[in-house]
Order: structure tokens, then C-alpha cells, then sequence
């Protein structure tokens, strides 16, 4: 494919570095001592590069990762596979601002994609983008940081400043307008909008982002380290494969697993009214949306080879990080759900997660259970920044990624979403309740204004558990036990211990009202835990049932 690339001629190896035409210049980052001074990052003269390739709606329990052999290879093989990693809403904005910020939901108020929900919006820019965690490298430890890709749902609407608005913390800016797209879209590129159409030579987004990322390599500052973000569209629809891949995959179809078009029994009643079985044309559907996902990850395969080859070829390889994750998972038929995301349910809510880097043995497989809202803390961690500096809710899990033994690690992490949608009744739907939304041509709909949970998902020694509340007007609960039920088809909510459900229910509830540090207090399963059974009770002795309110947060 060719490419025009941002600047017109690529210098040779160790030759002059200098940025690509049309890339202003960033203000220089403080000196070293100035950091010192401000309490900066700590760390030697060759501080290590860190790279972030984050992926979009890719899921790990249905085979995201099949596609991607390359990046198994060059990431995962060369250092830690982490089995159980999960984000705290299965949602690309309020999981993009948890990465960003290292925050649950309820800490930094992005609850869905909508600006009212707080995605992009002037409050989310004034409170929180300086607070983030590549914000923090730029100012604190004098990182160059670079951005390509889909960055917030809303980002560049005008009501959320428009395209010329750069986040605190950027050096290089190239972000999306809005949601994913793979032809036909405009950048911001540093604050200044520029279009692309439909020609593969110079428009694909996912080869065009791989090819400003490895502009930036060539061109950025060899005095400074550097962090880089890369935010693919893939595999978000519309599912837009380059030419090249279009033909892949043609004898693949969806998981046929256990929870595959079957009626969601004992679940709460947005899952009860998808109707079972699915129709022919749904199924049809659903497997060509998921064969063309597969094709559009191709081409982020291609783009991790180049990023590393490239590394490589600088010398910078041995000296940088790289991670490749997803915002959330995605479904395909699971309890008769065409496709979306926004579910409690593993497919949802478990994503890839790769890591190499400088101390990483290879062919690592890491059963730790860590979050998205992890990932900042431990790229800072890289940096040289303590963690007790901010107000973010993750940890740093670099000693795991470094082998440490004997480490004290949270047993749990919570899952939270508020659901989008008017509390009106869709006309197409009218059996349905007020407030539904995403719904398909047979009414069948993926999320509602009530969709409303909150859930803690524990992994000890001895227990897989989740445990969810609903804020419905069954105040519906979902437990299910993932050792013996891992395609989660028996809600034992009303079977399992009621001492189990009553201390699962008050850790929700701390967890619901937890900032910073005390997010990182003992779970049910730890060691250290305590629980006070007169705080679960009210004046008529029934188990309390934390509400959210309407907005939720």
C-alpha cells in the first residue's frame, strides 16, 4: 500500500531528526532537575519507552485474538499473555476514559457514549484530561507523547470544542472525529481538521495510522523517551476490511458455544426479551459481522509487524513497552443478542491483553486478575512516577509483568454500567418497555435507560465468582460461579450461601462508593478482609440492596 506520508523524505538511520512537516513543534519538557524538583519520575538516563496499541471492541472469550498471529508472536510470545484481564464497563467511552484516567466509572463520570453521559464533554475536558495518566508523563516526566486514533466517541463535536481542541498532556495529536470509521472521516491532526475520503492508497485508517506512528518514530526527539497510544477502529463496525483481506476467512462462522442462541433463563429482562430462537436473517447476520471483524484485524496485525520492525531497526526495541489491548469485549448470538457489547456477561467484559518489554520473560501466561484502569498506574510505574502522586483507582501491575514473587494482588475489580436510551416506548417495539435501545429489525434490543448494574467479578484460589445488582424495578441479582458455569447459563442467585451473598452485596457496595486507594482494599477472598454484618441491614432486617440513583453518578 502506499502512503503519503507527513513528511516528504524519510531520513536515513542516524541521520538528522527533525518533525514531520506540518507536525508544530511541542514545547520542550521540563529539564531533569526541574522534575526532580516537582517531584517527578525517577529512573535513569535511558528511561523506557512505552507503546500502547489499543484495539476496538475486540473480544478474548470468542477468538478475538485468532487473527492476529503476528502480534502474538511479536508481543505475546515475546513476553506476558494475561488470561484474566477485564475493564470496568463494556462500553468504548466510559472504558477509554477508565484507561486514560486509571479511574472506575463512578470516579470519572463517563457513563455511556453520549456527551450528556459525560464523553468528551467541557466537564470531562476541564476535570479529568489534566489528570490523565499520559498528561502526567508529558508534564511530570518529560515524555514525549504521541496519539493516533479513535480517542473518545464525541471527540470533536462542536459542542465539545470541535476538532481544534487538543487534550492537556499531547505532544503529537492525531485524533479521530467521533466514532470509528475506515474510509470517509477527519483527523485533527495537532488542532487542525483535515479530511480523508475513499481512496485505499491514502485513506485507510488503519494503514494510515500505522504510518504517522512510524513517521513519529522517525522524526520525534532522541533526547526525551516517549509514550505512544495507537487507537485502531478495528474490529468496530462497519467492518470495513482492507481490499487485500476482504476474501479471509470465508469458512468461518460464530461460536457455536454453549450460551449461543439460547433463551436467557433466571437473567434480567432486557436478556429475558431477546426471542429464541434467533431468526435465519439474524444468524446470517451475526456471522458475517463476525467473519468481517477478523478481516479488519489483518490490518492491525500488519500494524503491530511495523511498529516493531521498526523498533527494532532504531535500536529501540530492548528499551520500550509494548501493549496491545481492547476497550471491551463484544458478542455474537450469546443468549440470542445479535452483536453489541454493554453486557455483564465474560464476552463482554474480558479483553486481550499483551505485554513485552525491558525484565519480561517470554511465553509468560499471567493469571492475575488486573483491569484496564490498571494500565496507567503501570505505565507510570514505568516512568518512575508513584502511584500515591494521583487519584487513580488501578495498580501497578509491572511487578507482575517483572516475575515478583510472593506479591499481595486484589482478588476482585468491579463492573459498572448506567444504560443508554429515552424512557419513551419505540414505536417499532411497542411491546416492549419504555427506554429501549440499539434495537434490531425484530425488536430484539441490546441495551435500555434501565440497563443499570453494578457488579464485583472475584478470582481467588478457591472461588471464580460474579456478582451483579440491577437498578430495575426487580432489583434483579446475578451470581454465577465461573468454575463450574464458565459460559455463565445458571444464575444461582436464590441457591448460593446467603453469609456469601450478603458479604458479596456490601462489597459491592464499597467498591460503588471507593476512591483511590480504598478501591485497592481487601475483597471478600483476601486475607485481610473484614465485614461488619450490621452495615447490610436495614430498620426491618431485610439484606440492603444498594440503589444507584437515576443518573447514577
Amino acid at each position: 500500500m502506499r502512503f503519503l506520508s507527513l513528511a516528504p523524505d524519510r531520513p536515513r538511520r542516524g541521520g538528522p531528526r527533525h518533525l514531520p512537516s506540518g507536525s508544530p513543534a511541542p514545547p520542550p519538557p521540563p529539564p531533569l532537575l526541574l522534575l526532580l524538583l516537582l517531584g517527578g519520575c525517577l529512573g535513569g538516563s535511558r528511561r523506557p519507552n512505552v507503546v500502547l496499541v489499543l484495539a476496538d471492541d475486540q473480544d478474548e472469550v470468542l477468538g478475538g485474538m485468532t487473527p492476529l498471529k503476528k502480534t502474538k508472536a511479536l508481543i505475546g510470545e515475546m513476553g506476558m499473555t494475561f488470561s484474566s484481564a477485564y475493564v470496568p464497563s463494556a462500553l468504548c467511552c466510559p472504558s477509554r476514559a477508565s484507561i486514560l484516567t486509571g479511574k472506575y466509572p463512578h470516579n470519572h463520570h463517563v457513563v455511556n457514549n453520549t456527551l450528556e453521559g459525560n464523553c468528551s464533554s467541557k466537564s470531562w475536558q476541564k476535570i479529568q484530561e489534566p489528570n490523565t495518566f499520559p498528561a502526567i508523563l508529558r508534564s511530570m516526566c518529560g515524555y514525549q507523547t504521541f496519539f493516533a486514533g479513535k480517542y473518545l466517541n464525541e471527540y470533536g463535536a462542536p459542542d465539545a470544542g470541535g476538532l481544534g481542541h487538543v487534550p492537556l498532556g499531547w505532544s503529537y495529536w492525531y485524533a479521530l472525529e467521533k466514532n470509528s470509521k475506515y474510509y470517509n472521516y477527519t483527523l485533527s491532526i495537532n488542532g487542525k481538521a483535515r479530511k480523508h475520503g475513499e481512496n485505499y492508497s491514502v485513506d485507510y485508517l488503519t494503514d494510515v495510522l500505522a504510518n504517522v506512528s512510524l513517521d513519529f518514530l522517525d522524526y520525534k526527539s532522541n533526547s526525551e523517551p516517549f509514550f505512544m497510544m495507537i487507537s485502531t477502529p478495528a474490529p468496530h463496525s462497519p467492518w470495513t476490511a482492507a481490499p487485500q483481506y476482504q476474501n479471509a476467512f470465508q469458512n468461518v462462522f460464530a461460536p457455536r458455544n454453549k450460551n449461543f442462541n439460547i433463551h436467557g433463563t433466571n437473567k434480567h429482562w432486557l436478556i429475558r426479551q431477546a426471542k429464541t430462537p434467533m431468526t435465519n436473517s439474524s444468524i446470517q447476520f451475526l456471522d458475517n459481522a463476525f467473519r468481517k471483524r477478523w478481516q479488519t484485524l489483518l490490518s492491525v496485525d500488519d500494524l503491530v509487524e511495523k511498529l516493531v520492525k521498526r523498533l527494532e531497526f532504531n535500536g529501540e526495541l530492548n528499551n520500550t513497552y509494548i501493549f496491545y489491548t481492547s476497550d471491551n469485549g463484544y458478542h455474537t448470538g450469546q443468549f440470542s443478542l445479535p452483536i453489541d457489547k454493554r453486557q455483564l456477561y465474560e464476552f463482554d467484559i474480558k479483553v486481550p491483553l499483551l505485554v513485552r518489554g525491558p525484565g519480561i520473560k517470554p511465553n509468560q501466561t499471567s493469571k492475575m486478575l488486573v483491569a484496564n484502569i490498571d494500565l496507567g498506574p503501570t505505565i507510570l510505574d514505568i516512568a518512575g512516577y508513584s502511584l500515591n502522586k494521583t487519584q487513580m483507582d488501578g495498580m501497578s501491575f509491572l511487578p507482575i509483568l517483572k516475575g515478583a514473587s510472593n506479591l499481595t494482588w486484589r482478588s476482585d475489580v468491579l463492573v459498572e454500567y448506567q444504560g443508554e436510551g429515552r424512557n419513551v416506548t419505540d414505536p417499532t417495539c411497542p411491546s416492549l418497555s419504555p427506554g429501549v435501545s440499539q434495537c434490531f429489525p425484530d425488536c430484539v434490543c441490546e441495551d435500555a435507560y434501565n440497563n443499570t448494574y453494578a457488579c464485583v467479578r472475584t478470582m481467588s484460589e478457591l472461588w471464580n465468582l460474579q456478582y451483579c445488582e440491577f437498578d430495575d424495578q426487580e432489583v434483579f441479582v446475578e451470581v454465577y460461579n465461573l468454575t463450574a458455569d464458565p459460559h455463565q447459563l445458571n444464575n444461582i442467585a436464590k441457591s448460593i450461601d446467603p453469609e456469601l451473598l450478603g458479604k458479596m452485596n456490601y462489597r459491592l457496595m464499597m467498591l460503588q462508593s471507593c476512591s483511590g486507594p480504598t478501591c485497592r482494599t481487601p475483597g471478600v477472598f483476601d486475607p485481610g478482609y473484614r465485614f461488619d454484618p450490621r452495615l447490610m441491614f436495614s430498620n426491618h432486617g431485610s439484606i440492603r440492596t444498594r440503589r444507584f440513583s437515576k443518573h447514577l453518578l
